[in-house]
């Protein structure tokens, strides 16, 4: 019997393989593809082809998060937009095969660039071009109409804000494993200015909810190949989206020790400043209440990486750099209090 790697078991997915995907053999050699904190991702071959298995994490699992049929049905929606995306084969609900949901797409050839020591030998000038292209996906994905493509009732637009608030408050009590005063300050400010954040939104569009350079695959010709991890997309508001980029771009001046990704460390790489005005320029979205946009994001990643500190607590994490994790979350607090205070 061919031995399975946590989280995939090649006896059983073989046979489900080549009953739904066109070709497959049911003869399967597998790696795990490292990088994600969350979804665990699968390189599957038969030996001819070669697909990628996204599953969710083991263990604990926080309610609504890491929904495999949300990523696929995105995903494939998406495949005939501006949007560069992966082609998508095959969805799973029948728990009995790996013991959760997962879905099947093509292996696209190209690179997640996380760290900025992989962009340096890039020079400046492309590593401009590369941070430039992802405001300008961005930008794209957000100029997608969701009806036009079959997402009409992907997600509940109205109210997203505040469901979001309440929301990653949720998800942060789900990994309660010590005091965090600074969530509950942030949050407390959340509550307060969100009103006013949903009256100058300026309407739904798809939100992909963890835009970064590392969920991206980035060719040899600097090109974005494909947008990947689309666990947390949704309808709702965009800004969103910039928020969280340039949290995690707050993030890595502060700490830049790549804890989540310190890319935006690297010479070259778009400012702040200058990816504000880039995506202003792009698109009709309202940023005037862009400090409290941050500030939900600094919640958001914090309700994340605390829930990944808690996994890794308990044993049910799958390869390295988890434990750094919980440390990031206060200085990312701290951010997003600046952030509601100074915006």
């Amino acid at each position: 019997m061919t031995e399975p790697l946590p989280g995939l078991d090649l006896d059983r997915l073989g046979p489900w393989l080549a009953e739904h995907v066109p070709g497959a053999g049911a003869e399967l050699s597998a790696t795990h593809i490292s990088g994600g904190k969350s979804n665990l991702t699968y390189a599957v071959s038969d030996g001819t082809h070669e697909w990628i298995v996204r599953r969710p994490p083991l263990g604990h699992v926080l309610a609504t998060a890491h929904d495999m049929k949300r990523e696929h049905t995105v995903i494939t929606a998406l495949r005939d937009t501006d949007v560069p995306v992966p082609h998508t084969f095959a969805f799973c609900e029948d728990e009995e095969v790996l013991g959760a949901p997962f879905y099947v797409m093509e292996k696209v050839d190209g690179r997640p660039y996380r760290y900025a020591r992989e962009l340096e030998p890039l020079g400046v000038e492309r590593t401009r071009a590369i941070s430039e292209q992802l405001i300008d996906v961005m930008a794209a994905l957000h100029a997608v109409d969701p009806a036009k493509v079959g997402l009409s009732e992907f997600g509940r637009p109205e109210g997203f804000l505040s469901r979001q608030v309440r929301r990653w408050k949720k998800q942060l009590e789900a990994s309660y494993s010590r005091d965090l005063p600074a969530a509950d300050e942030l949050h407390a400010l959340l509550e307060a200015r969100v009103g006013a954040a949903e009256a100058a939104s300026t309407g739904p569009g798809i939100v992909h909810g963890d835009y970064r350079l590392d969920n991206v695959l980035t060719d040899e010709t600097d090109r974005i190949k494909a947008v990947v991890d689309w666990e947390m997309a949704t309808l709702g508001d965009p800004v969103t989206d910039l928020a969280i980029l340039l949290t995690y771009q707050r993030m890595a001046s502060v700490s830049g020790d790549g804890t989540v990704t310190d890319v935006s460390n690297a010479p070259g790489w778009l400012s702040e400043d200058e990816i504000i005005a880039r995506y202003d320029a792009a698109s009709p979205r309202d940023l005037s209440e862009f400090g409290f946009y941050l500030g939900l994001a600094a919640y958001k990643l914090a309700a994340i990486l605390e829930g990944i500190h808690y996994r890794y607590l308990k044993g049910q994490t799958v390869g390295p750099g988890f434990d750094k994790i919980g440390d990031g979350i206060h200085p990312l607090l701290d951010m997003g209090l600046s952030a509601m205070k100074e915006n």
